[in-house]
């Protein structure tokens, strides 16, 4: 079974659009993780499952689960509905790039990658110093991890990913909550990683949410970053780079519910 995690909250517009295209793109089963909505998100997704009843299950919580927190559940949900692969897409990537999930979900299927990234054209990245620094830190880290040759700066917590059935049969699901982990847990297991996909800033269709979001958006990345190479090097996990802490979003992830989800 092909499937897919899509995490949405406050997306009404946009999902109709998303579970639409992945359904098309021969996706067997979405889970779809609805979370802290006060729009019509809900009510969208329903219709799509009006039509596509066998192939979209709907995951509903009244409460927002936080930034990734929806993916680990969904992760937790298709690996014991016995899916062989999932790719995971947000609820607000409406941009026409089928073509490249089919990609991903090939990477897996075919070449027996275990865990599928995609990178951004360097080209495109923003001259402006948020975006640098990002794009420094997520290049420290995959040096670090030993994974730079096989991905560039690619990262879990940027683009649709997928991993495999193996992955998901060894791996601590509250992981998919701090995406880097996933990029440790493949390489500290042997796993195989690749990013075969390729894509513009732009082309996943998110929308955009302006410089506070991104600033908050960047701190969630790079404490994310730190914790996930302190747990590659056997250390404490903390999120302190050069004597700073990166909350970010961070502090709105409910691992309680993700706990009590997968116990």
């Amino acid at each position: 079974m092909i499937a897919a995690v899509v995490p949405a909250k406050n997306e009404e517009g946009r999902i109709i659009k998303v579970l639409t295209n992945l359904i098309k793109t021969g996706v067997d089963r979405v889970f779809t993780v609805i979370n802290g909505s006060t729009d019509n998100t809900l009510f969208e997704a329903e219709k799509v499952r009006s039509i596509f009843d066998d192939k979209i299950e709907i995951m509903y919580f009244k409460e927002a689960l936080g930034y990734d927190v929806p993916k680990a559940i969904g992760a937790f949900r298709a690996f014991k509905k016995g899916a062989n692969c999932v790719i995971f897409i947000d609820g607000d990537m409406q941009g026409k790039m089928n073509d490249k999930l089919k990609t991903l979900i090939r990477s897996i299927l075919k070449e027996k990658a275990d865990l599928s990234l995609t990178r951004f054209y360097p080209e495109y990245i923003k001259e402006n110093r948020l975006s640098l620094e990002l794009y420094y830190y997520k290049k420290i880290f995959n040096q670090t991890i030993n994974l730079y040759n096989k991905v560039l700066t690619a990262i879990p917590s940027h683009g649709p990913h997928a991993v495999s059935k193996k992955f998901l049969e060894n791996v601590d699901f509250s992981f998919f909550a701090v995406p880097p982990l996933e990029s440790v847990f493949a390489v500290k297991e042997g796993l195989k990683v690749q990013a075969p996909v390729v894509m513009r800033v732009e082309e996943p269709g998110s929308k955009p949410r302006g410089f506070t979001h991104a600033k908050k958006m960047a701190d969630t990345i790079i404490g994310d970053i730190a914790e996930a190479l302190n747990f590659y090097k056997g250390l404490p996990k903390n999120r302190i780079v050069n004597s700073k802490e990166y909350i970010g979003y961070h502090s709105e992830r409910r691992f309680d519910i993700l706990k009590q989800f997968i116990s």
